[in-house]
């Protein structure tokens, strides 16, 4: 997830949908309130937790600009995709 400024959110959930509605209305408190992250810009899909998981370490573990490589490879305009979920 991203703000309009472009501050990064890397998080897991089970409900994409959910979750998505939760940082566009600011009811999580913390870092993604603070800096008005409500931006689905990227998102991966699995059906196992213990992959998510080890993918959400690994992408933290990155440098923003790899980060950035990877949103711009499939989203280069930063559009909001929580419309197509």
């Amino acid at each position: 997830m991203s703000s309009y400024s472009k501050t990064l959110y890397i998080g897991v959930t089970n409900n994409l949908i959910r979750r998505v509605q939760e940082h566009k209305n600011a009811k999580v408190e913390g870092f993604t309130k603070r800096y008005n992250i409500k931006y689905l810009v990227y998102y991966e899909m699995t059906d196992s937790i213990l992959s998510v998981i080890e993918r959400e370490k690994q992408l933290k573990r990155w440098r923003r600009e790899k980060k950035i490589k990877l949103i711009e490879s499939l989203n280069s305009s930063w559009e909001d995709l929580s419309f197509c979920i």
